[in-house]
């Protein structure tokens, strides 16, 4: 008998099915679901089992995925690789970005943000990619911020979210986008009449290092805009398009007293150094840097004896994020049962770990960028230099918009994104177990009693308080 393959019909392959993945068995959400939600965009299928693999020991094991996390090395996953590579504009170079329509720039660089949120390897890196994009926030609507972001992105956001915080902020300062955004090319002296412009001066302050309470004076703004006079940015009107430069006409060289710190005359651009050298060792710096970073990691109200050895390990470790980070991760009042799901989700987290709980396919496309806008968190949008904020009230009105995607998410309703419901049941092993992993802890009564009430189940849980926490 001649085969199929002969007749010329390949033999159809048996449909790949895919294993089970283990879910919270207790009544109460666990350590490894917190590190998951917290540490990550939320547990996708199979997370848990991969990280209680690491070692016999749950806290054994925790430690070493955070111990991976804080050394993300290595290549993405193909499928995620595949997805960024339809990107064109994230690898161009700084320059060809400004041949690009600025409205594909942002669709790209936002779309990029979410697929990797949700299908990075590197979970802690994405969410502290996210962390930094607020703490140096730059709207991409202003002036040529458009083309300038994406590099400001893989430049400076990317590169240094992991590395020496005074990496990471002189990248910043110097990064063309946020000269752009926050006025320092306009930032000149080059009479004594002259008065600098002392817009970054202030949040570079006020918001990147001491916090609005660090101590500083208004002495103290106006002696670092000095510092900061002269840098350029050149505008897409000209030659080398976005390059950096100073301008020493144009850059107050005499003598400075910052935070009382005497930064001497004839520095030129070694005062921007003295400055951001005096700021990023501050005892107020680490303190408001610790208050964000445990607000992030802990709770929207962290205990102050959480911040303050967050704070001392910045200080001892000369601002490395990793032992600040690691540090911080074990803290009591991270690891406590006390701090679990008590967050609210900002809409990108609920966006990016309904992806991720689901095992959904998607482009990242515009129907989810736009529901992030109708929710208030737009990427590289916020229109403000503070960044998007990080508590609960400010993001409790979006309570329907979350709705309507767990809706449409169950329902097959979003464009460029598709979800197999009865695959993710099966390999869960029930619909008991699907909401145990939702969930982050098994059901209880009156969840199971939703769930069985409704015709969509998947949307209730994805929609429920407790999905909405991490």
């Amino acid at each position: 008998m001649l085969s199929l393959a002969v007749m010329g019909r390949a033999p159809r392959a048996a449909p790949v099915r895919e294993p089970h993945f283990a879910v919270p068995e207790a009544q109460e959400v666990d350590l490894v679901e917190h590190v998951l939600c917290r540490c990550g965009f939320g547990a996708a299928p199979g997370d848990r089992e991969r990280l209680r693999a690491l070692a016999p020991g749950t806290e054994e094991a925790v430690d070493r995925w955070i111990d991976h996390q804080l050394q993300p090395t290595g290549e993405e996953d193909p499928g995620l690789r595949r997805s960024l590579g339809r990107l064109e504009s994230l690898t161009q170079p700084l320059g060809e970005l400004y041949e690009w329509k600025p409205e594909v720039l942002l669709r790209e660089l936002s779309s990029a943000a979410l697929l990797r949120a949700v299908g990075s390897r590197w979970q802690l890196r994405e969410v502290m990619v996210d962390f930094w994009s607020d703490h140096f926030n730059i709207d991409a609507s202003k002036g040529e911020c458009a083309w300038l972001k994406p590099a400001d992105d893989r430049e400076v956001i990317r590169r240094q979210a992991m590395g020496r915080f005074r990496d990471l902020l002189g990248a910043s300062a110097l990064s063309p986008a946020m000269l752009w955004y926050l006025d320092g090319r306009t930032n000149r002296r080059a009479t004594a009449s002259e008065r600098p412009n002392e817009n970054y001066a202030r949040e570079l302050l006020e918001l990147h290092t001491l916090g609005v309470d660090g101590g500083y004076t208004q002495a103290d703004v106006m002696e670092a805009a000095r510092c900061l006079t002269g840098w350029t940015v050149r505008d897409r009107h000209r030659f080398r398009k976005g390059r950096v430069e100073l301008e020493p006409a144009l850059h107050d060289d005499g003598e400075k007293r910052v935070l009382g710190h005497r930064i001497p005359a004839s520095g030129g651009a070694r005062d921007l150094d003295a400055l951001l050298d005096t700021v990023a060792t501050h005892p107020a710096t680490a303190r408001h840097l610790a208050t964000k970073l445990c607000r992030r990691f802990i709770g929207d109200g962290p205990p102050p004896e959480a911040v303050e050895t967050v704070a001392a390990a910045f200080l001892r470790s000369d601002g490395d994020l990793r032992l600040t980070l690691r540090t911080l991760f074990r803290t009591e009042a991270f690891r406590s049962p006390a701090a679990r799901r008590t967050k609210l989700k900002r809409p990108f987290h609920a966006v990016a770990s309904a992806l991720r709980a689901t095992g959904a396919r998607t482009d990242g496309g515009p129907p989810l960028l736009d529901l992030l806008g109708r929710m208030g968190q737009a990427p590289f949008q916020y229109p403000t230099p503070e960044g998007a904020p990080d508590v609960a009230p400010a993001w409790t009105g979006t309570l329907l918009w979350r709705w309507r995607l767990g809706m449409s998410l169950a329902g097959g309703e979003l464009a460029g994104t598709s979800l197999d419901v009865p695959g993710l049941v099966e390999r869960a092993g029930g619909l008991d177990r699907l909401a145990a992993h939702l969930l982050g802890r098994a059901p209880d009564g009156t969840e199971r009693a939703a769930i069985s009430a409704s015709p969509r189940p998947l949307a209730v849980l994805l929609g429920s308080p407790a999905f909405q926490r991490c």
